[in-house]
């Protein structure tokens, strides 16, 4: 790491760039925020649509605040200020015409589960492999633990739709990050409505802004700009000088800026084609086709799981369950997140002819769509989730290599250290990059791998 930066370009107006930026300006350091699109917020921005009935606003994605870093809440709770509300969870698995609690309970399963299912889950629990589970891919990681029923029900159809793959070329990895319970026989003692063993679940209380999770960062931007900091919106990164170990400038909007240290947020397969080396990492986008509607509400659910594989959804969500202001008063909207990939069918799809699927998605989860306004619009985020296939740890770690011979870069974020990571971690990392300028030492293994254990505060537990 090079000496301690008098002025640092910061890639990126997302969670883990202005958080950096922020950092960086209270130490005494200039800084400049390059930003490809029009406003900040990356990914976790808020889109607003004025409709017939009054405004709407929609989410890049289920997003909201839950954090065990004092400080951070600290930060977000002063910027935001009473407008940060306090809200409730609730989610739900539709699958086959059923739903099911999520997370699971006994209860609800016995009720609402195929007697088949149940007879399929009871026989695997019996045949349960004994010794080291099998962790080649995300198939036989499930399979090991949770048997062949539960994995063709509830896992094999959604994780195919979910990630364009067949399961057997994803790597266990996303599974090991997003479900924590041991196997089956855990599931089964879990379940039992005995002892005082109660399970850690998701978080189902969280923090999120009245007017949109976007605005958290809107405000971050404004204390940017409030501490000195420049931000430069519509400035999409094309290009690096760069020689040896060091990258001197970056190309951005028809502009060169001179870097004594750069900061990136951009994915890091981005990053290492564009100096000069090779990455095959990839990312699964999502479409999200937003309409409102007219009634006051849809359910009482934040986001219903889609698992039937012929749903082109995953998640149907109601942004009114986290904040009442996300939709006109007597007026409630959905949002479909949709995973498919730049250039697909899916993501092409006009419009008009997406709205038709919508509403065939909503009627069949017993949702009347003669309620939409006939009002609609997408939205797209190009790299939502980190593609982890089967072997991508060694294409990881080569690309990780290929950066670190720049001594005045520093990675973070989701899409910058190529890892399915929540907002506050990606936070987290935007403080460690800026801190590790500030004190001229060396983090970037610690940033990669921040945060890197198998259970995530999110998914605990799945009973």
């Amino acid at each position: 790491m090079l000496k301690k930066p008098e002025h640092v370009l910061v890639l990126g107006a997302g969670p883990a760039g202005l958080t950096a930026a922020i950092r960086l300006l209270e130490a005494g350091i200039q800084v400049t925020v390059l930003e490809k699109a029009s406003k900040e917020g990356g990914q976790c921005g808020t889109t607003t649509f004025e409709g017939r009935h009054g405004t709407y606003r929609f989410d890049y994605g289920g997003h909201r605040f839950i954090t065990h870093n004092a400080q951070l809440l600290k930060l977000v709770e002063e910027l935001v200020g009473d407008d940060l509300l306090t809200s409730q969870r609730k989610s739900v698995i539709r699958f086959q015409d059923r739903t099911y609690d999520y997370p699971l309970a006994m209860g609800n399963i016995l009720k609402t589960a195929p007697t088949s299912l149940l007879i399929g889950a009871v026989k695997d629990l019996a045949l349960l492999p004994f010794g080291k589970p099998n962790d080649d891919n995300f198939a036989t990681w499930i399979t090991s633990r949770f048997g062949k029923a539960l994995y063709k029900n509830f896992f094999e159809g959604y994780t195919a739709k979910l990630w364009g793959i067949d399961p057997v070329d994803l790597s266990a990895d996303w599974a090991g990050q997003r479900i924590s319970l041991l196997d089956l026989k855990d599931v089964a003692k879990r379940l039992l409505p005995i002892g005082n063993d109660t399970p850690r679940t998701y978080a189902r209380s969280y923090r999120y802004p009245k007017h949109g999770f976007g605005a958290i960062f809107e405000r971050m931007a404004q204390k940017v700009e409030a501490l000195g900091g420049e931000i430069i919106f519509d400035a999409a990164v094309d290009g690096f000088d760069y020689a040896a170990n060091k990258i001197s400038a970056v190309k951005a909007g028809g502009s060169s800026y001179p870097a004594d240290a750069v900061l990136s947020t951009l994915s890091l397969p981005y990053m290492v084609n564009m100096t000069g080396g090779e990455s095959p990492l990839a990312f699964r986008g999502l479409r999200f086709f937003n309409m409102p509607l007219e009634m006051d509400n849809l359910s009482d659910c934040t986001w219903q799981y889609l698992s039937d594989p012929d749903i082109i959804a995953t998640r149907l969500q109601e942004p009114k369950r986290r904040s009442p202001f996300m939709a006109p008063k007597g007026h409630t909207s959905a949002m479909l997140e949709i995973p498919c990939d730049p250039a697909s069918g899916l993501w092409e799809m006009d419009n008009q002819l997406m709205f038709a699927q919508a509403c065939g998605v909503l009627n069949k989860l017993g949702i009347n769509s003669a309620a939409a306004t006939g009002e609609y619009f997408s939205t797209y985020q190009r790299q939502a989730y980190p593609l982890m296939t089967v072997g991508y740890e060694k294409n990881r770690a080569n690309a990780i290599t290929h950066l670190n011979q720049f001594e005045n870069l520093i990675q973070c974020g989701r899409q910058g250290t190529f890892r399915y990571i929540f907002t506050d971690t990606s936070m987290e990392m935007g403080q460690m990059a800026a801190d590790a300028l500030i004190s001229e030492k060396d983090q970037c293994t610690t940033i990669y791998e921040h945060r890197s254990e198998r259970t995530v505060i999110e998914t605990e537990s799945v009973a």
